[in-house]
């Protein structure tokens, strides 16, 4: 065999699930008005194939016909941006079609061991991501994996008994500031507070308005990051044993939309050792006003011998330019302006989110590592987030129970088994 067959069998072949703003930076017929309007799984697949990690890309939706309108935005915002960039990418369904389940379609065309990345509305993800395992393919879904912790327990059984590799695309786990804080609170005895809030401009309610209040809500949306965040720092040192939830409502109902503007989870949390409680406020909104950044992103965390701030959203970077907003940037999460004609965010951690992925899928189809191996913490496993998605639909439960507390249950093993309203 040839060293450049070879080469070829060991290249990941990508299936992208989901043709909206993350995946192409293409909204409502035009380029997100957003700080992705390039996209970021579309051109970081790109761009790991132009690295020779990815062969094939493929990219499923439900409305062919916006696929003229998708290629034409890469080709602007990639390939007429970026050297070397090969945009080919197979389709489904066809341009004149229109087919909700195009992605059974798609993946019937992989094989086992290849890659599908899943950005779609929220309440979709357990049945692609499923349909995806039992296809043999490792699969990456973004946040959150689903909205239930019995869709996520029977992900993580499915996973086992296919033998793929399934994680939760939770990027700030790769933003060294967050990171650095993970580290430093392990460090700071038993977890006593932490406040934290995650925002949009309400103009993204447009971006959203296909679901928004009707499949999913903000805290699903936004709160999902730092619950993650809290899951990952916390593993070994306090889990959530109880959930109430809060909302703040107007804006989006005088949009004719039907759902919260702001969504506040308060939980209750348990120190393993010591069991000494600690609290958690998140609050995510999408009414926040158009500000110098797309999303307002910070977090306090108290222990019982320390604390750490974070801001996110400013990291000391800022940008004016001539009939643009001012505004502050995060080149650490994409790196957008090319370096001598090409992409150069290989390091900003929306890029290497996946490419960690991708690089744990090879190593199992190598037979190098086990997929057990991944739940060290290195990848978001389906198996090591399952408080997240605990937290997440009980704080649903507890906004559609009129705030009534929500306690979470657990089995032999410490992980979450269920959610039961709290009886006081």
């Amino acid at each position: 065999m040839s060293t450049t067959t070879t080469n070829e069998q060991t290249k990941l072949n990508v299936l992208m699930v989901g043709t909206g703003e993350y995946t192409t930076g293409y909204v409502g017929g035009k380029g997100a008005d957003s700080d992705k309007s390039a996209g970021v799984v579309a051109l970081t697949m790109f761009d790991l194939r132009r690295r020779n990690k990815v062969s094939r890309v493929g990219m499923v939706g439900v409305n062919g016909t916006k696929f003229p309108g998708i290629r034409n935005h890469m080709q602007k915002c990639i390939g007429d941006v970026y050297d070397d960039m090969d945009l080919r990418c197979d389709t489904y369904p066809s341009d004149e079609s229109v087919d909700p389940k195009a992605y059974l379609t798609a993946i019937e065309t992989y094989k086992r061991g290849d890659v599908a990345v899943i950005f779609t509305p929220d309440d979709t993800h357990y049945e692609i991501a499923l349909a995806c395992i039992q296809k043999g393919l490792h699969v990456m879904v973004t946040k959150p994996i689903c909205q239930t912790l019995k869709e996520h327990l029977s992900l993580s059984a499915a996973a086992k008994q296919a033998g793929v590799l399934v994680g939760v695309e939770v990027h700030k786990r790769l933003d060294p500031f967050y990171a650095d804080a993970r580290d430093r609170a392990a460090g700071l005895g038993d977890f006593q507070y932490l406040y934290a809030y995650m925002s949009q401009p309400k103009h993204q309610l447009e971006t959203f308005k296909a679901w928004a209040g009707k499949s999913s809500d903000i805290s699903y949306y936004l709160n999902s990051h730092h619950v993650d965040w809290s899951e990952w720092t916390l593993e070994g040192i306090a889990r959530p044993v109880r959930v109430t939830s809060t909302s703040s409502t107007g804006v989006a109902k005088n949009k004719g939309m039907d759902t919260e503007d702001s969504i506040t989870l308060t939980v209750q949390w348990e120190n393993l050792k010591t069991k000494n409680l600690g609290c958690a406020v998140y609050t995510s909104s999408w009414v926040a006003p158009k500000a110098d950044v797309h999303s307002q992103q910070r977090f306090f965390y108290m222990g019982s011998t320390g604390e750490v701030t974070v801001d996110q959203a400013h990291r000391g970077c800022t940008v004016a330019v001539d009939n643009q907003s001012f505004a502050s940037v995060n080149p650490l999460f994409m790196k957008y302006t090319p370096t001598n004609g090409k992409f150069s965010g290989q390091q900003s951690y929306g890029v290497r989110s996946f490419e960690n992925f991708m690089d744990a899928c090879s190593e199992v189809n190598a037979g190098r590592k086990s997929v057990g191996e991944y739940n060290d913490g290195s990848i978001a496993s389906v198996d090591t987030t399952l408080k997240g998605t605990a937290i997440l639909e009980a704080g649903r439960r507890s906004l559609d129970a009129d705030g009534q507390p929500m306690d979470i249950v657990y089995g032999e093993d410490s992980e979450p088994t269920g959610i039961e309203p709290h009886v006081f």
